[in-house]
């Protein structure tokens, strides 16, 4: 099966020259001049290499693999819904599925995170390529920055390496939202107090009150936080 790989980086022609090298197919064609003779080479347009990738692959036993589907634009996406009509095999990668013409169409497979080992690996080669050492403690203090993001484990140790990792916060999302147990312990603290009120118990009553009060103050107060906007937006 031919395959071929290739990143959209704003130049639809580099695009498909990098898919056509990889086929095998030819990104020039003869130039002649206006007495038929060969005099070199011109380069094919941005058509003709759409159309010469689509009429000389063999469909069926081609694999194009895209690890930047959200940047594909519509021109090309509407040449690739040609290509998977004629049988060819379209593997997108994108953080989230973009829900529209040819994604729509596709098999949604959703891939598992990286485990902690992976990205403290990718993260001590990154440590590497920059010349820097790191012990498992500091590796672990840093991968908390990123979670389970390799992208976001590279930043990190490129800011280390600048001596701005000890202005790092969390860049990650991969958290566990705990507000629904501190809203049942509120609740819980509000049946104590009913109790209190239901036997005539007005110490039981007081505490109750008294504590779901204070129980709603800390979790207003825990809600604080500073400007969200940078300096300049």
């Amino acid at each position: 099966m031919d395959c071929a790989i290739a990143i959209y980086k704003g130049s639809g022609k580099r695009f498909f020259i990098q898919l056509a090298e990889q086929l095998g197919i030819e990104t020039t064609e003869p130039k002649l001049n206006k007495d038929g003779e060969e005099v070199g080479e011109r380069n094919l347009t941005l058509d003709e290499l759409k159309e010469a990738i689509a009429s000389d692959i063999d469909a069926a036993n081609t694999l194009l693999i895209f690890p930047e589907a959200r940047r594909l634009t519509t021109g090309i996406r509407y040449w690739l819904e040609d290509l998977i009509c004629e049988g060819a095999t379209v593997c997108c990668f994108a953080p989230a599925n973009p829900g529209r013409d040819i994604f729509l169409r596709m098999i949604e497979i959703e891939l598992e995170l990286p485990s902690d080992r992976l990205i403290r690996e990718e993260m001590k080669r990154e440590a590497n390529r920059q010349g820097l050492t790191l012990n498992d403690s500091k590796l672990a203090e840093l991968q908390s920055y990123a979670g389970r993001n390799p992208m976001l484990a590279r930043k990190i140790i490129r800011n280390e390496k600048l001596g701005l990792s000890h202005k790092a916060q969390p860049q990650h999302t991969q958290y566990i939202d705990i507000s629904p147990i501190i809203i049942s312990s509120l609740m819980c603290l509000g049946i104590v107090r009913f109790i209190g009120m239901g036997t005539g118990n007005k110490g039981l009553y007081i505490i109750g009150g008294v504590a779901l009060i204070a129980g709603m103050m800390l979790k207003q107060i825990g809600q604080i936080r500073g400007a969200r906007k940078r300096l300049g937006q």
